[in-house]
C-alpha cells in the first residue's frame, strides 16, 4: 500500500491527481471525490453508482486550508472511519463499497498510488444537515450556551463550563457551510422544517445512538468522545439511511484522554490543537480578522500534530497504524 507513508517526511499532495479509471470533480477542505472515468458507449461501473473518496494529508483550521499538510493523516482518517464503520454496522449501514486496490489500471478499483487513504463509496443523496452529537460542553456549544444557557434550543442546566460533562448526550444540529465559511447551529425544529419531521427524527436517533456506541467504546480505551459530527444520506436503490462521509475521526470528532480531563479549561485533545494553537498565537504573525497569506506551519508543529493523529488511532483501535 504505497500511500502508507509511516516515517516519511512529506504530506501526500493530491492537487491536480490524475487516477486511472477515475475523473475528479470535487475538492473539498480535506478530500477529493472522483466518479468512474468510463467508455463513452455502454459504460457501467463493475461496483455500480460509486464514487471514489480520497482524504489528502491537508489540514484545516479557522476555515483555512494551511500548508503544509500532516504526513499520514489521510491514511488515519480513512482507516479509523474504516474501523468506526465496523463497530457501528449493526446500527446503521455506511456507504463504503471496497477498499480494493487496482491490479490493472483503469479497472474501477482503488489506485494503488491512494492505497491506505482512499475508498470506493456507494453514491448517496445527503442530507444538507452536520449532524452533531455532544456529551460534553465546549466549542461553539459552550460559546452559545453562554450566551443564552442553550445550545441548539437544548436548555442545559445552570452552571456548567468548558470541559462539562452534560446530563445527557444531546442532538445540536447545523448546517453546512461551503468551503472556507462556517457551519450555523440550527434547532431541531429548523432541521424539520428543511427535510421533515420523520427524516429529522431519524437522524437525531441515529446520531444519538452513534455517539453512545462510540462514546462507550472509547472509555474503554481511556479517551474522551466530547463530541462527533455525522453526515447522512439516502441510497439511491433502497431508500435506506445510510452513514456516509468520514466517521469518529480527529478531524470529524473531539477526543480528549480522560485520565487529563478537568472542567473548567481546555482540554487536551488527539486532533489538529497545536495548529490551532499556533496560528493563534502571536507567533504565527497571523491575524484571524484579516485577509493576510497564511503564514507556513513549523516543522515541530506538524510533526506534533502528526504524532496526535496516530496516537488517536492507535489508542482508539488497539494497534498501531501499519
Amino acid at each position: 500500500m504505497p500511500a502508507l507513508s509511516l516515517g516519511e517526511d512529506d504530506a501526500f499532495d493530491t492537487s491536480g491527481l490524475e487516477l486511472p479509471g477515475w475523473r475528479h470533480v470535487y475538492s473539498g477542505k480535506v478530500r477529493d471525490l472522483y466518479e468512474p472515468d468510463l467508455p463513452a458507449v455502454g459504460g457501467v461501473h463493475p461496483l455500480g453508482d460509486v464514487v471514489l473518496v480520497v482524504a489528502s494529508d491537508r489540514v484545516s483550521a479557522f476555515d483555512h486550508v494551511l500548508s503544509p499538510g500532516i504526513p499520514d493523516k489521510g491514511v488515519v482518517l480513512t482507516q479509523l472511519s474504516l474501523w468506526w464503520f465496523d463497530q457501528l454496522a449493526d446500527l446503521v449501514p455506511n456507504h463504503v463499497v471496497s477498499t480494493a486496490v487496482s491490479a490493472l489500471p483503469g479497472d474501477g478499483l482503488v489506485p494503488d498510488v491512494v492505497a491506505g487513504r482512499a475508498m470506493i463509496c456507494r453514491r448517496l443523496d445527503m442530507f444538507p444537515v452536520e449532524c452533531v452529537a455532544r456529551g460534553y460542553l465546549t466549542g461553539s456549544g459552550l460559546a452559545e450556551y453562554r450566551a443564552g444557557g442553550a445550545v441548539c434550543g437544548v436548555v442545559l442546566p445552570e452552571g456548567l463550563v468548558d470541559g462539562s460533562r452534560l446530563p445527557e448526550p444531546v442532538f445540536t444540529p447545523a448546517t453546512k457551510a461551503a468551503v472556507g465559511e462556517h457551519d450555523e447551529n440550527v434547532t431541531f425544529d429548523a432541521v424539520a422544517v428543511q427535510i421533515g419531521v420523520e427524516d429529522a427524527s431519524r437522524l437525531r436517533d441515529l446520531t444519538l445512538a452513534v455517539y453512545a456506541r462510540a462514546e462507550a467504546i472509547a472509555r474503554e480505551r481511556g479517551v474522551i468522545l466530547a463530541d462527533t459530527k455525522l453526515e447522512f444520506g439516502v441510497d439511491r436503490d433502497t431508500g435506506e439511511t445510510v452513514l456516509g462521509d468520514e466517521v469518529l475521526t480527529p478531524d470529524s470528532s473531539r477526543f480528549w484522554p480522560a485520565d487529563q480531563w478537568e472542567p473548567g479549561r481546555s482540554q487536551p485533545s488527539f486532533d489538529k490543537q497545536f495548529v490551532r494553537d499556533w496560528l493563534a498565537s502571536p507567533a504565527s504573525g497571523w491575524d484571524r480578522a484579516s485577509d493576510t497569506t497564511l503564514p507556513s506551519l513549523p516543522a515541530d508543529v506538524v510533526a506534533r500534530t502528526r504524532a496526535r493523529y496516530l496516537e488517536a488511532y492507535e489508542r482508539l483501535t488497539g494497534s498501531p497504524l501499519a
